[in-house]
């Protein structure tokens, strides 16, 4: 099957407005910025987006927002958003704000095939309101579910023909679980390369997993919040 497409266009061509998108990425480190545009571009709405983090006003899966093609977001981290904040503030913007482990955990569960999780985390919350618990060892569990999602859409430094995937420092934080996760998973990576070259030991996600790749452009790779060192004083 050829998996090899254009560019993001045609990669995200079968994505309609009502669909639930896994994103990869953690910040914006390591977002999908090229299907991200071509999303923008095609103007589909009432979108639900899982991800770390919903990206800043102007760049990530702020741009989305923007043009208010998100309905609901599920992440961990919505801090640098004033977009978000002003949209969920007006009622705008539905959103699960979860435990980062517990956004990974339903992300695993979904990739291995697994309907639901027990986990820690949130017991005694509002995380665990009016959901099932159980007690195991003499402590007490949540149940979650795996996530259900129409797409996944993650971005690697290096992938091949066959959809094989090669993620670089923070960028394979959520990529990797989010590629197994989605139904149907497109990639955008860095460098594509013919099947054959990357070396089996260092790739992270194999190409069985990923129905879309193509090698994108432009790439900005922003900095959520440059910190610098003050020089020492002489």
């Amino acid at each position: 099957m050829k998996k090899v497409v254009s560019g993001a266009d045609e990669a995200i061509k079968d994505i309609n407005s009502g669909a639930t998108i896994l994103f990869g990425g953690f910040g914006l480190c390591g977002i999908p910025e090229n299907c991200i545009a071509a999303i923008v571009r095609k103007g589909i709405n009432n979108l639900t987006c899982v991800s770390n983090n919903a990206g800043v006003d102007d760049f990530g899966i702020g741009l989305m927002l923007h043009g208010k093609q998100v309905k609901k977001m599920i992440s961990s981290y919505v801090g640098e958003n004033a977009i978000f904040e002003q949209q969920l503030l007006s009622g705008e913007l539905e959103v699960d704000l979860i435990p980062q482990g517990t956004l990974a955990t339903r992300a695993l569960a979904a990739g291995y095939g697994m309907p639901a999780v027990w986990l820690l985390a949130g017991i005694g919350t509002e995380v665990a309101e009016g959901k099932e618990t159980r007690t195991f060892n003499g402590k007490e569990y949540v149940l979650e579910e795996a996530f259900d999602a129409d797409f996944a859409i993650v971005k690697a430094w290096k992938g091949d023909t066959q959809g094989n995937l090669i993620f670089k420092g923070t960028a394979r934080n959520f990529n990797p679980m989010m590629a197994m996760a989605g139904k149907i998973t497109i990639a955008e990576v860095e460098e594509l390369v013919p099947a054959g070259e990357l070396n089996p030991d260092h790739i992270h996600v194999p190409g069985i997993y990923v129905k879309h790749i193509f090698q994108g452009v432009n790439y900005e790779k922003r900095i959520e919040n440059r910190t610098t060192r003050k020089p020492p004083t002489p």
